[in-house]
């Protein structure tokens, strides 16, 4: 029966998570239902390509998620369920992480600061405010747009409905580990804490005739921390080997070492890390006019940087809600088996 739990998963993936328990348990009941009521008619079990005939004739599983929910006519009751996601999906990885780096360019950027304060925190607040909303209206028009297209051409070829059971996505467990994801992790670790340790421990980390690079002391400090959170991971990494699953703890961790890290990596951005790069060929002017020049171009990363770092959090927050769930819905399970 696995065909049958892929279909029932990607059923699933369409529906609003409230009414995921009850219409999933309602569909599995029919469906299996009418193969008991064939096998019967056979004398024998359904074979793979029986299965996928009745999966087929109840249809794709978008199109069966949207005869559960409420039906309307913005786009189409064909595509709306895809469209829903997809302006879910632009607002968490478009606009949340604008809004976030916006915060963080204003609270940390003294530059960003001073240039959208100059007529005031209120004018700056009422100015970011507006161009969200400016942003927030091209994105979900531009989504509506391309969706009523899809609408119009899906219409007249009917697309969604050529489809075939056996291209449905396995049923996958989102607590389970790549054993081999987490070898790669602890050895990509190893090297890096090994060349950390031979390169950048030093104040000094390229010393040639034509190029000398000379780190601030403040470099010590990012030395130490990062070197700090490169073994947690190799750590957690090596849990994660010995037990292949996300536990709550461990997805925390991780959370935490990546907030650290992006912490600390926009703090070196704007620090000023790089003390000189100077040269056997380069005039004393010119080596302090390439160091400005470069700790410049670190500083002007930080809204990347930033961006990146809300990204890679918001990811394992995600991780954390799906282990959460899936151990409350595991526990209870349990509990009822126990009743």
């Amino acid at each position: 029966m696995e065909l049958l739990d892929r279909y029932l998963q990607a059923v699933r993936f369409w529906l609003p998570k409230a009414q995921q328990q009850d219409i999933i348990a309602e569909l599995s009941e029919d469906l299996r239902s009418q193969i008991e009521e064939k096998e019967t008619a056979l004398g024998r079990s359904l074979n793979e390509a029986e299965l996928e005939a009745i999966l087929k004739q109840r249809g794709r599983p978008v199109l069966v998620a949207n005869r559960y929910l409420p039906q309307a006519s913005l786009i189409g009751p064909v595509l709306f369920p895809i469209y829903t996601f997809v302006l879910k999906v632009v607002a968490l990885c478009y606009l949340v992480p604008w809004v976030l780096v916006w915060i963080g360019l204003m609270s940390f950027s003294a530059s960003y600061r001073a240039e959208h304060t100059a007529a005031g925190w209120l004018g700056a607040v009422v100015a970011g405010w507006s161009a969200l909303w400016f942003t927030t209206f091209v994105a979900l028009s531009t989504v509506t747009l391309v969706f009523a297209i899809l609408e119009r051409v899906q219409a007249k070829s009917r697309f969604l409905e050529d489809w075939n059971p056996r291209k449905l996505p396995a049923v996958r467990n989102p607590t389970v580990i790549s054993r081999t994801g987490s070898v790669i992790e602890v050895v990509v670790n190893l090297a890096c804490v090994a060349w950390w340790i031979d390169i950048m421990s030093r104040p000094v980390i390229l010393d040639r005739p034509e190029i000398r690079i000379t780190l601030a002391p403040v470099w010590r400090y990012f030395f130490w921390s990062f070197l700090f959170l490169a073994l947690i991971n190799t750590a957690l990494a090596a849990a994660n080997l010995a037990r292949p699953y996300w536990t709550v703890a461990r997805a925390s961790v991780r959370l935490a070492t990546d907030c650290a890290g992006v912490a600390l990596f926009c703090w070196m951005l704007k620090v000023g890390a790089i003390a000189e790069i100077a040269g056997a060929n380069i005039p004393a002017a010119r080596a302090v006019e390439i160091t400005n020049m470069v700790n410049l171009g670190l500083a002007r990363a930080f809204p990347a940087a930033l961006a990146a770092g809300v990204a890679i959090a918001l990811a394992d927050l995600y991780r954390i809600y799906r282990v959460g769930t899936n151990k409350t819905q595991f526990t209870c399970a349990v509990a009822a088996a126990l009743v």
